[in-house]
C-alpha cells in the first residue's frame, strides 16, 4: 500500500477530536453542547430565499453568480468588509487589504501556506481552538502554548516564550476565544501588536465571534495596533450571516495579500460566487442591522440560562467563565474528574444523552492540561434543553463525586 504523508500521523489526535466534535452535532438523540454551530434561528432563509431568486432571474447577475470570479473576491463584498464590519471596529483600510476567503479556517490555511515551513514554531494560546492545531500540524509545526488568565493571553509569558522559541507566528483569538470564551483585554491587545513589531513575529489574528457582543465593552482588534504590519487578520461570515455558505476574509497589507492571493489561485482560485453575491445583497439592501440585534439578544437569553443552569446543578468548586459573547463558556470540575471519560459515559448513557468537548483536546502541548475542563456551547440549543442537558450533566458528575 503507497504510504501516507509523514504529516498524516501529526495530524491524528486533533483530527479525531474533530470528527468527535461533529459527530455528536448531528445525532438528534442527544443533547449537544459541543459545535459551535449558530442557532436555527440565526440563519436568514426567507431573506436569502428571495435574494437567491432576484439573483438568479436577472441574466447578468445570474451568470456572474455561476461563473469564475476574482481570486481575491468580489468588489461588492470587499467593500461591505471595509465598511461594515472593520470601519466600526477602528480599522482604517481599503479593499486592497481584503480578500474574500472559503469560511474563517482557509485564512488560516492560506496564511500557513504563505508563511510556515516545516519545523517552525507557533506560539498558541493555552487552551486554543482545536481545528487550527489541526491545520498547524498539516504543516508540520511545532506549537507552543502561552498560559491564558480571565484577561487572555498573558504579554509576560508571550515575550518569554518568544524569546525561548523565536517563533515564526503569534496565533491568537481575542474576543470571546474559542474554547475558553474569555476576551484579550484593550491593554494586552496592544501589547501583542508591539511585541510582534519588537520581536519581527507574524500574529495571525483569527477574530470570528467578535461581532456576535451582547454584553460589555467593545475593544478594537489587534490589528488597530499594528503600525508595522505584523498583524494579519482573518474573519468569518459564518456566525453572522451563514456557515454554510463557507465565507470568511482576510485583512493585511497591499504586500501579504497579493501573496495570498497567488496561494489561493492554487488552492482552489476562488471563493464561490453565489455565496459572495447573496451575502453583499445581504449587506447593502440593509438586513444586516435587526439581524445583527436578533442573534445578539437570542445568544444572550441562551449565555444566561446555560451559566445559571450550570450554577444551580453542577458541584461546587465548579469555575466557568462569564463570556461577553460569542457561542462559549469554559467549565472546570472540582475532584479531579476525566472530562474524556465523562464523555464517554454522558454521550452513550441513555439517562443523560449529553455531549460536550472534552478540554484536553485543546491544549497543544497535550501534557496532560485540561483534563478536568470542558468546553460548553450554548449557541445551536433551545434554552429548555440547555437547562435539562446542564441537570442531567450536572447529576452526573454529582454523582461519580459522592462515590
Amino acid at each position: 500500500m503507497v504510504p501516507y504523508a509523514k504529516r498524516m500521523e501529526k495530524m491524528a489526535f486533533t483530527a479525531n477530536v474533530v470528527k468527535g466534535l461533529f459527530g455528536s452535532m448531528t445525532n438528534p438523540d442527544i443533547i449537544s453542547f459541543s459545535g459551535g454551530s449558530p442557532a436555527r434561528e440565526a440563519l436568514p432563509v426567507d431573506t436569502i430565499r428571495q435574494l437567491a431568486d432576484e439573483v438568479l432571474r436577472t441574466d447578468t447577475r445570474g451568470v456572474e453568480a455561476l461563473q469564475y470570479g476574482p481570486i481575491e473576491g468580489i468588489r461588492d463584498l470587499r467593500e461591505v468588509v471595509v465598511r461594515e464590519l472593520l470601519a466600526p471596529k477602528g480599522i482604517d483600510c481599503g479593499v486592497e487589504n481584503v480578500m474574500i476567503i472559503t469560511g474563517g479556517l482557509e485564512g488560516i490555511n492560506l496564511t500557513c501556506q504563505a508563511y510556515i515551513d516545516p519545523g517552525d514554531v507557533i506560539l498558541v494560546e493555552a487552551p486554543t481552538f482545536v481545528q487550527s492545531v489541526e491545520i498547524f500540524d498539516m504543516f508540520e509545526a511545532r506549537c507552543v502554548g502561552v498560559a491564558m488568565d480571565d484577561n487572555g493571553l498573558i504579554p509576560e509569558d508571550l515575550e518569554r516564550k518568544i524569546r525561548q522559541c523565536h517563533p515564526k507566528m503569534i496565533y491568537v483569538i481575542p474576543t470571546f476565544q474559542n474554547p475558553s470564551g474569555r476576551t484579550l483585554s484593550l491593554e494586552r491587545r496592544k501589547a501583542v501588536a508591539e511585541l510582534a513589531a519588537k520581536y519581527d513575529v507574524l500574529v495571525l489574528e483569527d477574530d470570528p465571534y467578535r461581532d456576535i457582543r451582547y454584553s460589555g465593552e467593545d475593544l478594537p482588534p489587534i490589528k488597530h495596533f499594528d503600525t508595522t504590519d505584523h498583524v494579519v487578520m482573518a474573519g468569518s461570515f459564518s456566525k453572522i450571516f451563514s456557515p454554510g455558505s463557507r465565507l470568511g476574509y482576510v485583512v493585511a497589507d497591499a504586500e501579504t495579500i497579493q501573496h495570498l492571493v497567488d496561494v489561493k489561485s492554487a488552492t482552489n482560485s476562488h471563493t464561490s460566487m453565489l455565496p459572495q453575491i447573496l451575502c453583499a445583497e445581504f449587506f447593502k439592501r440593509g438586513y444586516y442591522p435587526a439581524h445583527h440585534q436578533m442573534i445578539c439578544d437570542l445568544y444572550r437569553k441562551r449565555r444566561d440560562v446555560m451559566l445559571r443552569s450550570i450554577d444551580r446543578y453542577f458541584p461546587a468548586g465548579t469555575k466557568h467563565s462569564n463570556p461577553d459573547g460569542g457561542l462559549f463558556t469554559w467549565v472546570e470540575l472540582p475532584g479531579g474528574i476525566d472530562t474524556s471519560a465523562l464523555l464517554q459515559e454522558s454521550s452513550t448513557d441513555p439517562a443523560v444523552n449529553v455531549a460536550f468537548v472534552a478540554g484536553e483536546g485543546f491544549f497543544s502541548d497535550r501534557d496532560g492540561q485540561g483534563k478536568n475542563c470542558m468546553r460548553m456551547s450554548f449557541g445551536n440549543t433551545p434554552e429548555d434543553l440547555i437547562e435539562e442537558g446542564v441537570r442531567r450533566l450536572g447529576g452526573l458528575i454529582c454523582s461519580k463525586l459522592n462515590k
